[in-house]
């Protein structure tokens, strides 16, 4: 007769492991305050230098006025959280609730109450792209909803699929942190 109990204590034991080890992973919402508040410009890069002892000499031509070499673009707060969905499907697993609760208190918090953000949904490379960007659309308007049901306005949240995109490893594109959620700080 088959051991039929040695796969079955595998499996539990496999989810209670991958529970345990994607619950240290969730990021309190104070971490994700800290990660997606818009952190004030330096005193130093604020100031300007001054012209002293400048003296004027007339000219007589007016000179072309030069183009100045533009600041490099600021990357705007963001957070990438690994919410996991049921399969093929756009239905948040209750793995991920605690991490969108951290959300939702995070985005009520004083210093991020005022801000709007994107919801990016992501995937992995599996599928052909068409179906990965209606899927990540799904996906962010499924914890765009989540997180409207826990009292942020909608108006602060603006849903969007990538597809597979923007993967986060792409040396494995099939790999499981490509699939994820990522909250942008639009302010």
């Amino acid at each position: 007769m088959k051991n039929t109990r040695t796969p079955l204590v595998f499996i539990v034991s496999t989810f209670f492991a991958c529970s345990a080890i994607f619950a240290q992973a969730t990021p309190s919402a104070q971490q994700m305050i800290e990660q997606l508040k818009v952190q004030p410009v330096p005193e130093a890069a604020r100031k300007t230098r001054s012209l002293r002892n400048l003296s004027v000499e007339a000219v007589d031509q007016v000179a072309e006025p030069t183009s100045s070499v533009p600041s490099a673009p600021v990357a705007k707060p963001s957070l990438s959280l690994q919410i996991q969905f049921e399969f093929n499907s756009s239905q948040i697993s209750p793995l991920s609730q605690q991490a969108l609760l951290n959300l939702s208190t995070a985005l009520k918090a004083a210093e991020l109450s005022a801000s709007k953000f994107e919801v990016e949904g992501h995937t992995d490379a599996k599928g052909n792209d068409a179906y990965n960007l209606k899927l990540s659309q799904q996906r962010a308007e499924a914890v765009q909803q989540f997180l409207v049901q826990q009292g942020i306005a909608t108006n602060r949240l603006v849903a969007s699929g990538k597809g597979s995109t923007h993967l986060a490893n792409a040396a494995n594109p099939l790999a499981a942190e490509n699939r994820r959620v990522r909250i942008v700080n639009l302010d």
